[in-house]
């Protein structure tokens, strides 16, 4: 197939942004999308078929672009332009850089970084419960959180109520020292770490003493009604049914819930069910509530922990699929054991 070449400029401002630590971006990106890429004093020269060409083009422009708004380029952004670019999709990073929903206490602009995490931001937006699902790392808990402090900052909320219930991460823990307060306070730890990063320990304090933000075991939830609040569950993967309806009938007006939760990760007694699983084939078809889905294509964390998310969904798959077989046939198994 025959070869091109295309030129473009980068500023020299930029270059050391884009090409990442020792060329490590520029790298990836012709391993992936089978270009040679070269400098000649500012000139950035593409080479390769003319299809995977333009896609590089595409992918580098994007990248000028964002290193231009003053956004630093990380190998999360680059390795997601790149499966857009094979992929064919027409949304880019520069749709998802636009939409800016706060800044953190140090300034830091949170933005939805995948095609993933803008559906979830969107479906917060315009629905008024809405089921943040996905592995760890896709931003579900963090995003909602932003969410919820900038409506609240904007008086379109009266409170802020974060929820989770109390359930080991299989481990026993035994009893701690302190007060109610001190024993539940572990549980709840992620949730403080977002809150003192997005709205600074001295507001958080300040307002939590006032009620107005609360962060609490999804026990304390049970005979309350939530009226003008911004709602969020997490980890509900760990919710029993009766739990799950407890908290959803616990929805008053002008109220916004986000219900956050990895089925993959549950934490319950074995043989319980989980009330996440249950809301999902209940809860389905009714339009005011959104079941938003993630993947490991939408980990925002270390490279390394979005492949381990995928490795360890490709295991998953494979063992359940020998069970399904095994349980279909189990006089193969039968015979096999008395051969």
């Amino acid at each position: 197939m025959e070869k091109v070449q295309v030129g473009m400029q980068i500023p020299a401002e930029h270059m050391q942004n884009i090409f990442g630590s020792q060329d490590a971006y520029i790298r990836k990106i012709e391993d992936e999308l089978q270009v040679v890429i070269t400098d000649r004093n500012g000139e950035v020269r593409i080479s390769g078929t003319q299809e995977n060409v333009d896609k590089a083009l595409k992918l580098m422009e994007e990248l000028v672009e964002l290193s231009t708004r003053g956004n630093q380029i990380q190998e999360q952004s680059v390795s997601y332009a790149i499966e857009l670019s094979k992929d064919g999709e027409e949304d880019s990073l520069l749709e998802m850089d636009e939409d800016c929903i706060c800044h953190t206490i140090t300034g830091k602009p949170i933005k939805p970084k995948t095609l993933g995490q803008k559906r979830y931001i969107e479906a917060i937006r315009e629905k008024m419960i809405v089921f943040g699902l996905g592995p760890a790392g896709t931003g579900k808990t963090y995003l909602a959180m932003a969410l919820a402090i900038t409506a609240f900052k904007n008086h379109e909320v009266e409170r802020i109520i974060l929820t989770r219930p109390a359930i080991e991460a299989g481990e026993k823990l035994g009893f701690l020292p302190g007060d109610l307060q001190s024993k539940v306070d572990p549980y709840l730890r992620p949730l403080y770490d977002a809150l003192y990063q997005i709205m600074g320990a001295d507001s958080f304090l300040k307002n939590m003493e006032k009620g107005l933000i609360e962060v609490a075991p999804l026990a304390y939830m049970r005979g309350r009604t939530l009226d003008n609040a911004y709602i969020i569950l997490d980890e509900a993967q760990n919710t029993t049914p009766a739990q799950m309806k407890m908290f959803l009938t616990r929805i008053g007006f002008g109220s916004k819930v986000i219900i956050t939760g990895d089925a993959s990760q549950k934490d319950l007694a074995p043989g319980t069910q989980s009330g996440l699983d249950v809301a999902e084939r209940v809860l389905g078809k009714i339009n005011d509530i959104a079941f938003i889905k993630m993947t490991n294509r939408d980990v925002v964390r270390h490279p390394l922990v979005q492949k381990i998310v995928k490795a360890y969904d490709e295991y998953e798959n494979n063992e359940h699929k020998k069970q399904t077989r095994n349980n279909a046939n189990p006089g193969v198994l039968r015979g096999k054991k008395q051969r």
